[in-house]
């Protein structure tokens, strides 16, 4: 019986395992030394107000593939399903 799976329902982490990385490494990425999750990108930005300074949120990807080890080629971006198709994309 083969069964269904109701994306709106899926939270991001279900799109991942359930979605992305099997097509990735359906594609032939190595799980091993090509792909890792939840990467820091960047320290958040810098905000200075006078003589107050904080640092924003830092900048995270949830897929990084690498070509080399140090050598990014590419980022994901995954969204819940519930999420129109270009939100990821703006952001930051």
């Amino acid at each position: 019986m083969e069964s269904t799976i109701n994306k709106s329902k899926l939270s991001e982490t279900d799109i991942i395992t359930k979605f992305i990385l099997p097509a990735i490494k359906g594609a032939g990425w190595d799980d091993m030394s090509q792909i890792r999750q939840e990467v820091k990108l960047r320290d958040g930005k810098v905000i200075v107000r006078g003589q107050a300074a904080a640092r924003k949120k830092v900048k995270s990807a949830d897929i990084v593939l690498y070509h080399k080890p140090s050598m990014p080629l590419a980022v994901v971006e995954a969204k819940a399903n519930k999420h129109e198709i270009g939100k990821g994309m703006q952001q930051g």
